[in-house]
């Protein structure tokens, strides 16, 4: 899962070149810009380019169209452990090389697979970028993809899944429980961290036949930004990635979910949590629409920060919760690098004393006034403010790994990287009404799934 996040956010000045004041008036047009070269190869890769001179560094990403949404069925996993696969060598760069090129020129690199994509970068001086596209273009061609790299990397997955998961609590708590509980088509609803008895039964012309269906140009976005020119850049990029060939287009399976009409409710016993967990998650609109917009302020205005809502019921007024975590994709991203059907949860834990129904209580109260009352224009600007210093944390992180991520999502699932310049825009255009209307039909409770862990640990000195 992932190894890296979006949380590495610096102040919004940090690149001046590329992010630009908001006007004042909530409704003008975003000044949000990222300048951007954006072209397709003849076998369907497509590119993205952007340059910034605020350090002699370039970062490099290229995210394939595959998450574990579309991972075969009785394989679970197998997305994720592909992904470790790709670490594992090329023809022309055995084992060992692609990381210590890396390290060698002060470089730092990693991958994660999500819903919807999977990605690999590499942030390195500038003078080590045409070595970085050589290496990437070898291993999208190239990898090396056998019983002995299958049989290792198996067997780390499988420890991943045993330490990282299975033997901590909590466990899949809630970032795999509760979509399994929400969603009903099985590509939204399997365990994606996966079965250890699927991953185990994985083969060699499984993993090859995955390489050639998924790992192919025209099924991948590259992106390269930072201290770079745009005509040398762009010659290189053709020169190494152009001779790879294309597969036939990828078959996308229905990912769609159905309208939910009913509340869900699970709880299970967990032997190692020491108190319970509250998760709860509601099915946002489609991404991209104006509900989704409106959604995501619904989420800060309910959920981010000491300010919001939910916050100031569950922990400040009540004592409910310690803190209180979540969003729109919150566990494994953020509202914007995702395709298919998300949740909107949130979750925490909680002190005994406070059971269940108090609490769903207490969620309600919260709830039921948003979809009621109009918000304030004072509050809606608060939220826009708020999702802004979000988004400009995001696009200043530390490696430029979150600008790189937006650029790479809006390409790879809406062909269109300079969308980035018209979030902002998107969000200007919310008004109160369509924050309650959006309320009322997606916080409705038969839009909701309730999972409830309850403490197995027991106890110092008790039985």
């Amino acid at each position: 899962m992932p190894k890296w996040s979006l949380a590495l956010a610096l102040a919004a000045t940090a690149l001046p070149a590329l992010a630009h004041a908001q006007a004042a008036q909530p409704a003008a047009a975003s000044k949000l810009y990222v300048d951007t070269q954006y072209f397709t190869l003849p076998n369907g890769l497509r590119v993205v380019l952007t340059r910034d001179t605020i350090a002699p560094t370039v970062t490099v990403g290229v995210y394939y169209g595959i998450g574990f949404r579309v991972e075969p069925r009785d394989r679970t996993g197998f997305a994720h452990l592909f992904e470790h696969l790709m670490f594992q060598g090329s023809k022309h760069a055995p084992k060992g090389v692609f990381d210590t090129t890396i390290t060698n020129s002060g470089g730092v690199n990693n991958g994660s697979t999500r819903f919807d994509f999977t990605n690999y970068y590499e942030i390195v001086p500038s003078g080590a970028l045409e070595r970085m596209l050589w290496l990437e273009a070898d291993r999208m061609e190239n990898p090396v993809i056998d019983d002995v790299v299958l049989k290792n990397q198996q067997g780390v997955v499988g420890n991943e899944v045993k330490v990282n998961v299975l033997n901590q609590p909590y466990s899949t708590w809630p970032w795999i429980d509760l979509p399994m509980l929400a969603n009903t088509n099985w590509y939204n609803s399997h365990n994606f961290y996966g079965d250890l008895k699927e991953i185990e039964a994985a083969t060699v012309p499984d993993a090859q036949a995955f390489s050639k269906e998924f790992y192919r140009p025209n099924n991948a976005v590259l992106v390269i930004a930072g201290d770079l020119d745009y005509a040398a850049t762009r010659a290189m990029v053709e020169k190494y990635f152009t001779p790879i060939p294309s597969a036939a287009p990828v078959k996308q399976p229905d990912i769609s979910e159905p309208r939910q009409t009913a509340e869900k409710f699970k709880s299970r016993v967990d032997a190692l949590a020491p108190k319970p967990g509250y998760a709860a998650g509601y099915h946002v609109p489609d991404r991209g629409t104006p509900e989704w917009y409106a959604m995501g302020l619904i989420d800060q205005i309910l959920l981010q920060g000491d300010d919001s809502r939910l916050f100031r019921k569950l922990v400040t007024d009540t004592g409910i919760a310690g803190e209180l975590s979540g969003g729109i994709n919150g566990d494994l991203g953020n509202m914007f690098n995702y395709r298919g059907p998300m949740l909107w949860s949130f979750s925490f834990t909680h002190d005994t004393t406070h059971s269940t129904a108090q609490i769903t209580k207490a969620v309600d109260e919260v709830i039921e006034e948003l979809r009621a009352k109009p918000v304030s224009a004072a509050e809606l600007q608060r939220a826009r403010t708020k999702m802004r210093s979000d988004l400009y944390g995001t696009i200043d992180g530390g490696g430029r790994v979150g600008l790189v991520d937006l650029l790479a999502v809006y390409a790879l699932f809406d062909n269109d990287p300079t969308a980035v310049n018209r979030i902002e825009q998107g969000f200007a255009q919310v008004t109160p009404e369509l924050i309650r209307k959006t309320a009322q039909e997606y916080l409705r409770k038969t839009n909701r799934s309730v999972y409830v862990v309850e403490p197995g640990a027991q106890p110092k000195g008790g039985k």
